[in-house]
C-alpha cells in the first residue's frame, strides 16, 4: 500500500531547524508537501503590513530554496486557511497535516476549526510547541488566572522545567511524486512597487533563515558582551536585531536559548548582559502570554479606565510625528530611521510613542497602527503590548505620570549625538550641547551650522512644560488609580 502524504502547513515558522512539525514527519517517513497560506480574509486574523509584506515575500523566497535543496517545493496557496487546507487535503489525498502553534485569538479558532475538519474526513492533524518557550495555556498564576505583571510571570517561567533543546533541520525529505499546483510568489504582489520604497530595507536586512543565524552569531561574537550597560544606546551596534527574524519564525526561541546557554558556559561569559537579553526573550513570552488571554491587545485598552481617556484628534500633530519632523531630534530621528530601514531602536520606541501619546495626546492605537505598517518586526503581540505599556493603558505598564522628556532622552542615550546626525542630517553641522534641543542654541551657533529653524528643520511642535502639564491633568482625571 501507498502512503498517504502530509502536509506540512508553514505559518510564522519560515524555518528548517528546530522545527517540531517537519521534523515528526520527516522522521515518519511520508512524503511530504510543504505549504504556505496567505491569508488576509479569515475572522480573527491582522493583515500584514507593507513592510512585513515585503519581508515575507523575501522570507518565502529563502524558505523554497532551502526546502528545494531537499527536493521539496514549496506550495503557495491564497485563501482562508479552512478552505484551502482542506482543499489540498482532498487533492492530494494527504494522511496527515503537522503544524506549529499560534497563539492569537482568530488563529487558534482556525485551528480548532481545522484540526475537527480534518478528523471527520479521517486525516490526522498535529501540532506543535514551536514559537514560544513557555506555552500560555500552561504558564498560570498560583490561583489559576493569567499573569499581569512581567516580573512574576518572568520568575515562573525561569521556575519552569527549562526549555528543551532545539531539534537539527532534516537532511532528508521524502517528496511526493507528482508536485501540488502552486501560485506564483511574484503574483502576491507583496513587494512595493510605484514607487518601490524598500530599498533601505533591502540595505539592512537578510530575511531567511541564513540571515537569522547569521545575525545571531554577530551578536554572540560581539553585541552581547556590552549589552546589559548598551542596549539602550542607539548610536552604538549593541542591539541583537533578531526581532523580526522571530517574528517569521526564521530563528526559534529554543535555538536561541540554547546557543546563549552554551555561550554562558565560557569563562569570559557576561553573565550580566546574558540574564539581561533573556529577560527580553522572556518580554516577547510574556506578550505573547498577553495576547494569548487578551486577543484583543491591539484594539481595546486592557485597563478599562482609559476608556474615558480625552485623547485628541490632531492629524497635524500626527503627520508631523510619521514623517519625522516634530523638531525634537532624537524623535525624528527614530520615525526616520523606522521609515528608512522598517525598524527603530527600542529604547527610541519607548521616546516616540511616549511624544505621540503623552505630547500629543494621541490615541495610542494611531501609533501602533503606524508601527504595524512599517516595522519588519511588527509582532501581533509585541507591538501592541509595547504601546499599552507606554501610554499607561497596558498591563505591567510605566506609571500614567512618566512622561519622557524628549531632550534629556535623546542626551542620555546619544550623548555624542552620532544617532541624531545620521537620521536627522540637516542639524548635523550643530555642536553636541545644543543638538538634542536646536531652538535653544543662538543665532551665531545656527548660522555657523547652516541651520534655520522653521526652514530647514521645523521648532518643535509642541512646548514640553505645556503638553507635560496638559497630559499629566488628562491622566489624572481619567486614569489614575482610584
Amino acid at each position: 500500500m501507498s502512503v498517504r502524504p502530509a502536509v506540512i502547513w508553514f505559518r510564522d515558522d519560515l524555518r528548517l531547524d528546530d522545527h517540531p512539525a517537519l521534523d515528526a514527519v520527516a522522521r515518519d517517513g511520508r512524503p511530504v508537501v510543504a505549504l504556505f497560506v496567505l491569508d488576509e480574509v479569515s475572522p480573527g486574523l491582522r493583515p500584514l503590513g507593507s513592510a512585513s509584506r515585503w519581508w515575507l515575500h523575501r522570507s518565502l523566497a529563502a524558505l523554497a530554496d532551502d526546502l528545494g535543496r531537499l527536493g521539496v517545493p514549496l506550495v503557495l496557496r491564497r485563501g482562508p486557511a479552512s478552505i484551502v487546507v482542506p482543499a489540498l487535503v482532498a487533492e492530494i489525498d494527504a494522511g496527515l497535516v503537522a503544524w506549529n502553534r499560534r497563539y492569537g485569538g482568530g488563529e487558534m479558532a482556525i485551528d480548532r476549526d481545522l484540526k475537527a475538519t480534518l478528523r471527520e474526513r479521517g486525516v490526522e492533524a498535529r501540532s506543535f510547541q514551536a514559537s514560544l518557550l513557555f506555552e500560555p495555556m500552561a504558564l498560570r498564576t498560583a490561583t489559576g488566572g493569567p499573569y499581569r505583571v512581567f516580573t512574576p510571570f518572568w520568575r515562573a517561567a525561569r521556575a519552569a522545567p527549562p526549555p528543551r533543546p532545539p531539534l537539527a533541520a532534516p537532511t532528508a525529505l521524502r517528496p511526493r511524486d507528482a508536485e501540488a499546483a502552486s501560485d506564483r510568489l511574484a503574483d502576491w504582489r507583496l513587494l512595493p512597487s510605484g514607487p518601490d520604497w524598500s530599498g533601505g530595507l533591502a540595505e539592512t536586512w537578510r530575511p531567511g533563515e541564513a540571515g537569522a543565524r547569521d545575525r545571531l552569531r554577530r551578536f554572540l561574537d560581539t553585541g552581547i558582551y556590552s549589552y546589559s550597560l548598551d542596549r539602550d544606546r542607539p548610536d552604538l551596534e549593541a542591539a541583537s536585531r533578531l526581532s523580526p527574524h522571530l517574528r517569521f519564525g526564521e530563528i526559534s526561541p529554543f535555538r536561541i536559548w540554547a546557543e546563549v546557554a552554551a555561550f554562558a558556559a565560557r569563562p569570559d561569559a557576561p553573565i550580566a548582559s546574558i540574564d539581561k537579553f533573556l529577560s527580553e526573550i522572556g518580554w516577547r513570552e510574556f506578550s505573547h502570554h498577553l495576547l494569548f488571554h487578551f486577543p484583543d491587545l491591539a484594539t481595546r485598552n486592557f485597563q478599562a479606565r482609559f476608556d474615558a481617556f480625552p485623547w485628541r484628534d490632531d492629524p497635524a500633530f500626527f503627520d508631523a510625528w510619521r514623517t519625522g519632523r516634530t523638531g525634537l531630534p532624537i524623535v525624528d530621528a527614530g520615525l526616520r530611521q523606522l521609515w528608512r530601514t522598517g525598524w527603530m531602536h527600542n529604547r527610541v520606541r519607548m521616546i516616540a510613542a511616549s511624544y505621540l501619546v503623552k505630547h500629543g495626546l494621541v490615541d495610542w492605537r494611531d501609533g501602533e497602527r503606524w508601527f504595524w505598517d512599517t516595522l519588519v518586526d511588527a509582532c501581533p503581540a509585541n507591538n501592541p503590548a509595547g504601546w499599552q505599556w507606554v501610554a499607561g493603558s497596558g498591563a505591567d505598564a510605566a506609571p500614567y505620570f512618566r512622561i519622557f522628556n524628549p531632550v534629556t532622552q535623546g542626551a542620555k542615550f546619544d550623548p555624542d549625538g552620532v544617532y541624531v546626525r545620521r537620521w536627522v542630517p540637516e542639524i548635523a553641522a550643530l555642536p553636541t550641547r545644543v543638538l538634542h534641543a536646536p531652538w535653544t542654541a543662538d543665532a551665531a551657533t545656527l548660522a555657523s551650522a547652516g541651520v534655520r529653524l522653521g526652514f530647514d528643520y521645523p521648532r518643535p511642535i509642541v512646548d514640553h512644560a505645556f503638553a507635560r502639564a496638559r497630559a499629566l491633568d488628562a491622566f489624572a482625571a481619567t486614569a489614575a488609580p482610584h
